[in-house]
Order: C-alpha cells, then sequence, then structure tokens
C-alpha cells in the first residue's frame, strides 16, 4: 500500500481492470443482471479508431442476445468472399481462388468488419441503458492484497485494491506524431496505434511511481468479492496474481493501415490473403466508410537497422506502404487519407493459469496473446468474459454454488490452447516464403495454405467451440445425456439457431432469438406431435411436476420473483399449429400471472410461416418428432444436457449439481386460479 491513506472505501460485487472488448463484455452481463460492478481503465479516453475490426458469427449471436446486433450488423462492412492470390510459374501475382467468408448454413450471422471503438460505444449505451453503469477513465490500480482466509466464503470481501485518479495528462498515452501530406498539399497528424502494439512496454509501473505523492481525495479503497483483469497482454493483474504468458514470438513484424485506397489492384473490396513470391504477404480487409485495412508484413531491413531486436521508432506509414507496394507489384496502391496504423510482433502465448482461487481471474490479452489476422483476437476474449460473466452473477446472487467458477478456466484454457496452435500454424503458412515446386521444402504450399484457410474458418467463425464435462455440461458423470435424442445436436456447444412459430399469433422467431443473455437458464421441451393422445399425456404429467411445489423450476427461484427468472421452460412442438390450443397446453409451459394473464410467448411450433419458410427445426436438430426430446440450455447458449421429452427426475438431478435451494416462498404472479 502506498503511504496515502484513501479517502473513501467502497465495496463490491466485481471489480473490473480494463475497458476494451472483454471488460466492457463483462460489465454489460453484470450489468443486466444486477450485480453490483465496477469497471476502471487507465486510458482517459475510449478508443475512437482503429484496433481490432473483426466480429464472427458467434459474436454477433451474442450481441443479439444483448439486443444490439443490428447495430453492428447495420455500420459494418460485411465480409462476403476470400480471394488467394499467389504468384504463377514466372512470379507474377494471379488470383488462385475464390472461397465464401462464412461457411454457408453456419450461422445466421457472417462475419462483419467495424472498428473498435463502434463496439465499444455499442457496450457503453448497453450499460449505460441497463445498469446505469459507465467506464472510470484515467483511474489506475497501483496495489492488490488477497485475503485467501475469506477465499471460501463467496459471500465475503478477500480483495482489496487501491486506485488513483491519474490526471489528463497522465491517463493520455504518448504517441510519435505522424506527419502525411496529402495529394492536394496539405499536412495530416496520423493516429499512431503502436502505443497499444506489443512492440511498446507498458507504461503501468512508470505511472505509479508518477502517482506515488497523489492527494488522499484521489485515491479510493475497493473491497471487492471478486476481480477480473481484462487489462492487456501487460496485465498489472496477471503480475500481482503471480501469474504468467508461457509461448514465444516470431522473428515477423507486421505493419497495419487504415486507408482509403488509391489502387488498380481489382480485389481491394474483397479480404484477401496475397503471398507474392519474394516480398512478403498482404491481408486485405475491406471496412466500412470506404476503408480498406492492409495487414503488410515488413522485411527485416526495414525496421532493423542494428540486426538486433525490433526497432520500433523506425517503423512509420510510409515504410509500412511501401512494403505492400513491392508485394503488391505489378498493381499500383497508394493514398491520401490514413485513418490509422500500428506495428505488432506475431507471438501466441497463453496464460499458466486463468484464476486465482476463483476470486481474481483474467480474461482476453490477459491470458491469451496472438496475431490478429485471422479475426480471433477481440472475438475470443470477448467470449471469455462472456463466459465468465452469468457464473459470477449467479455466484454473486446466491442462485449457484461457488463450484462453478472452476469451469471457466476449464472451458476457455482449452479453447485458448486450441487457439494459439491455430494461430501458430496459420501465422507462419501466411508469413511464409510460398513454395516455388513441389521439390521446395523451405516454402509454404499454397494449396496447404488455401486448405488450412478453409479448416479455420468454422473454428474462426467461433461456432466450433465445445465445452467438455461438467457440472454444467452433461457429457459424463452422475447425471448422463442421451445425445441419440438429438442427433444433431452436440452438448458443449451453443445451440445453433433455426426458425420457429409462435403458437399464439404465428409470428416467426429464430430459436435463438427466444435466448436473450439475461441470466437464465432454459429447459426446451421438444414434446413430439400434440396431436398423439401418447404425447399429450406426457405433456400433462411433466406440467404437473413442474408446476408442483416441490419441482425444480419452484426450488431455485427467490421468493417474490417470476417462475421464469432463474429457470424459463420454453417448448416447441412440431405442430399442427391449428390442431392444437394453446389452453389446452399445460400451464407450466404457458405461466399464469395475476396481472397479465397468460404468457403467450413461450410455446412454439416447428411448421412453416406463411412469409418466411419452414425453420424444420425437429430435423435440423436430429429430433424425432413422435418421440421428442428435451434440451437444458446455459445462460449463455450451450447445450448441457439432452434427455427424454418427460424425464422430469434427470432434468432435477442435473439442477441440483450446482444449483442453490431458495427459501420458500410466493413466487410474482403466483397462485391465481385456472380460468
Amino acid at each position: 500500500m502506498s503511504g496515502t491513506v484513501p479517502a473513501k472505501e467502497d465495496h463490491v460485487d466485481v471489480l473490473i481492470v480494463g475497458a476494451g472488448p472483454a471488460g466492457l463484455m463483462l460489465s454489460t452481463w453484470l450489468s443486466r443482471c444486477g450485480v453490483k460492478t465496477r469497471i476502471v481503465d487507465k486510458r482517459g479516453t475510449k478508443i475512437f479508431n482503429g484496433q481490432a475490426d473483426g466480429l464472427q458469427c458467434r459474436t454477433l449471436e451474442i450481441f443479439d442476445s444483448f439486443d444490439f446486433a443490428h447495430r453492428a450488423w447495420r455500420e459494418s462492412n460485411h465480409m462476403i468472399e476470400i480471394c488467394l492470390w499467389n504468384p504463377d510459374e514466372n512470379g507474377r501475382l494471379r488470383r488462385s481462388s475464390r472461397i465464401p467468408d462464412t461457411i454457408p448454413g453456419i450461422s445466421r450471422f457472417q462475419q462483419v468488419v467495424l472498428h473498435q471503438g463502434r463496439i465499444e460505444r455499442f457496450f457503453l449505451d448497453s450499460m449505460k441503458e441497463h445498469g446505469n453503469l459507465s467506464v472510470e477513465r484515467g483511474v489506475l490500480p497501483v496495489s492488490l492484497q488477497f485475503d485467501e482466509t475469506k477465499a471460501a466464503d463467496f459471500n465475503d470481501y478477500p480483495i482489496s485494491v487501491e486506485l488513483r485518479t491519474l490526471s489528463d495528462d497522465e491517463a493520455t498515452p504518448a504517441q510519435r506524431q505522424q506527419h502525411h501530406k496529402t495529394a492536394d498539399g496539405q499536412e495530416s497528424t496520423l493516429e499512431d496505434g503502436l502505443f497499444r502494439s506489443n512492440l511498446v512496454a507498458d507504461d503501468t509501473d512508470d505511472l505509479i511511481r508518477k502517482t506515488e505523492n497523489n492527494r488522499a481525495d484521489q485515491t479510493e479503497l475497493i473491497k471487492a468479492k471478486f476481480m477480473v483483469g481484462c487489462d492487456g497482454a501487460h496485465s498489472w493483474v496477471r503480475r500481482q496474481a503471480g501469474f504468467k504468458l508461457e509461448g514465444d514470438s516470431t522473428d515477423y513484424i507486421w505493419g497495419v493501415l487504415d486507408i482509403i485506397p488509391i489502387t488498380d489492384f481489382p480485389d481491394i473490396r474483397s479480404r484477401c490473403a496475397i503471398h507474392s513470391a519474394s516480398e512478403g504477404s498482404v491481408m486485405v480487409i475491406p471496412r466500412e466508410n470506404k476503408l480498406v485495412r492492409l495487414y503488410i508484413q515488413l522485411q527485416a531491413t526495414e525496421y532493423n537497422k542494428s540486426g538486433s531486436k525490433a526497432d520500433r521508432s523506425s517503423i512509420t506509414p510510409s515504410i509500412i506502404l511501401k512494403s505492400a507496394q513491392r508485394i503488391l507489384h505489378p498493381y499500383k496502391l497508394d493514398y491520401t487519407y490514413c485513418d490509422w496504423w500500428t506495428a505488432y510482433q506475431i507471438g501466441q502465448r497463453v496464460g499458466d493459469k486463468f484464476s486465482l482461487q476463483e476470486r481474481v481471474f483474467l480474461a482476453g490479452d490477459a491470458v491469451h496473446t496472438h496475431s490478429p489476422k485471422a479475426g480471433q483476437g477481440m472475438n475470443v476474449s470477448m467470449q471469455d468474459t462472456y463466459n465468465l460473466g452469468w457464473k459470477l452473477a449467479h455466484v454473486v446472487k446466491g442462485l449457484s454454488e461457488g463450484s462453478i467458477l472452476k469451469t471457466y478456466e476449464s472451458e476457455r484454457k482449452s479453447i485458448a490452447e486450441q487457439l494459439i496452435a491455430f494461430d501458430h500454424r496459420f501465422s507462419r503458412l501466411f508469413s511464409g516464403r510460398p513454395a516455388k515446386d513441389v521439390m521446395d521444402e523451405e516454402g509454404v504450399s499454397m494449396e496447404e495454405f488455401q486448405k488450412a484457410f478453409e479448416k479455420g474458418n468454422e473454428f474462426a467463425s467461433g461456432v466450433a467451440v465445445n465445452y467438455g464435462s461438467s457440472p454444467i455440461i452433461a457429457k459424463e458423470g452422475q447425471v448422463v445425456s442421451k445425445p441419440e435424442l438429438a442427433t444433431k445436436l452436440d452438448i458443449g456447444k451453443r445451440i445453433p439457431s433455426f426458425k420457429v412459430l409462435n403458437h399464439s399469433d404465428g409470428r416467426p422467431w429464430h430459436l435463438q432469438e427466444l435466448l436473450k443473455s439475461n441470466g437464465r437458464w432454459r429447459v426446451i421441451v421438444f414434446p413430439g406431435k400434440l396431436t398423439e393422445p401418447a404425447n399429450m399425456q406426457r405433456m400433462q404429467t411433466l406440467g404437473k411436476r413442474l408446476e408442483g411445489q416441490g419441482s425444480f423450476v419452484r426450488r431455485y427461484t427467490p421468493p417474490g420473483q417470476s417462475i421464469d427468472s432463474v429457470i424459463e421452460v420454453l417448448t416447441v412442438h412440431p405442430g399442427p399449429r391449428a390442431g392444437i390450443e394453446l389452453l389446452d397446453i399445460p400451464d407450466a409451459f404457458h405461466p399464469y400471472h395475476k396481472d397479465l394473464g397468460w404468457d403467450y410467448w413461450k410455446v412454439f411450433v416447428d411448421e412453416e410461416s406463411y412469409h418466411e419458410g419452414y425453420g424444420q427445426a425437429y430435423e435440423n436438430y436430429g429430433i424425432d418428432p413422435i418421440r421428442g426430446a428435451t434440451v437444458i440450455i446455459r445462460p449463455d447458449q450451450y447445450v448441457s444436457w439432452i434427455g427424454e421429452a418427460d424425464d422430469y427426475d434427470e432434468m432435477s438431478k442435473f439442477f441440483s449439481g450446482f444449483m442453490k435451494q431458495q427459501a420458500a416462498g410466493k413466487l410474482s404472479g403466483d397462485g391465481a386460479p385456472r380460468l
């Protein structure tokens, strides 16, 4: 601790350090769930341009669950196609193939690109709207104390952090002022992204030393139940926890330009992977607002005058552009407007640990670093905290046992390791010299590169994530799923989306649209044809057990809350819709509220709509329309359990493995007589 006694003290459930995409995803989750949260960032302002830009399918699905995917979808540039360019037998660049950027049918979204500043704005607006939560900027943590004796009690505050408020000058990172002369002779100042690059040393320790004599009214002591470090590759939180990143760096240095290009290169508005014969490689990413991002491999002689470590001071936009011009030859490339630029060194590293006794967590670049060309950094970072957010909320609110927090490291470290392995192979294939012929062992086979690119597309999309067995993923153990009942669903993967119709009004919805990120578990009953008497009888029996005073739905619902606030029961039957009246289905599947009447938004039918076709959900999930099935979905849309449509006992046993029973009491709107 410093010599200054903090002027004030605050107790919070969760303290988040770092307000990049990972930190903002977490604070968005927690604001939706009513968790007392503080989020601080040492920088004085948010990002306004540059930085990460790719949004993968799974990320857009998550944004949609928070109700702002439409903003990203509307503003972004959509990535439809990838063009691969390679040297021909004479060394001249040629387009060798075109492939779809996103695997068709993998998601209802495709990859898009939009600069990080706009993405952060969507989060900030959502946090403000749903929890009146905002980022405290120019605020730096300077000390961390962790009381291990309190770690086992999740109601206690084992974490003590001193925060200091920085001056405006301290909170503004130093940048090299780069000037560029435009076509009309005017000079413009370019935004320098090097201060966030891995070529530049972290300035946190310098800032702490500069602020050691801060006044007491500029310091604050935070007592927290949980702390999450989303503070980047140089993570201060990681160092305080005593953890480290393990891995290596390559010698490859890449420059990045966000420009409005002036060029005769024919595919400048398509995503391109370009290998020249001997000058290196370029990736082209067409952006919004006429911008194009170029990832450009730099030759060592351009930035490394001493023959030793990379010298960032010699890297300029001009050097990056000249390298791109040589790679694209004989095509011409120039610009008069540059929006942003940076440079980085490729490295693949993963953290040795992701949490300190499930009280201090690390996420995003704080636990995994890699090259940006596969569009994974921001996406995987956000998906780290999307995984963690609901778990923290459930533990803080006393809904779940603290043991579920162990699944954060087991699930996300595995994904980080897969990412590092993928990126290690991909970045070397991308950076390597093309093979001249089959006997060229040192060169990279362009056929091998294309296969790796295509194979990597599913992984890069984010939909291939498959979490291993745990108390909340019933692959093995005391509760075991019956995957044969839904043969096209994978336990541990996110549930894919197909259209279903609201039973009451016939409106089509994507199933994922019903799974909003509000902290609820979902039990989705696929009962089979309800016109079959045996199936309707099964529904009646299951409904009575779900409605009963001792049912697992009631057992885990806090007094005074609605029956669907923790575990929501949804129904998708295969039709015909006209053959069944909603009120013929048991009350448990469309609960009654004394002030609001019946819930008409929980029963759906797998049938053709008037205007938007047929989702064929039963067929696409591999569910028999007679036998049916029930699927339990986590609050983050991952499949936890698959079983018989009416197997109440196994459902109850699944939840009993990690949920905390709530005090008995009347639920909101409960007890109304049936009409």
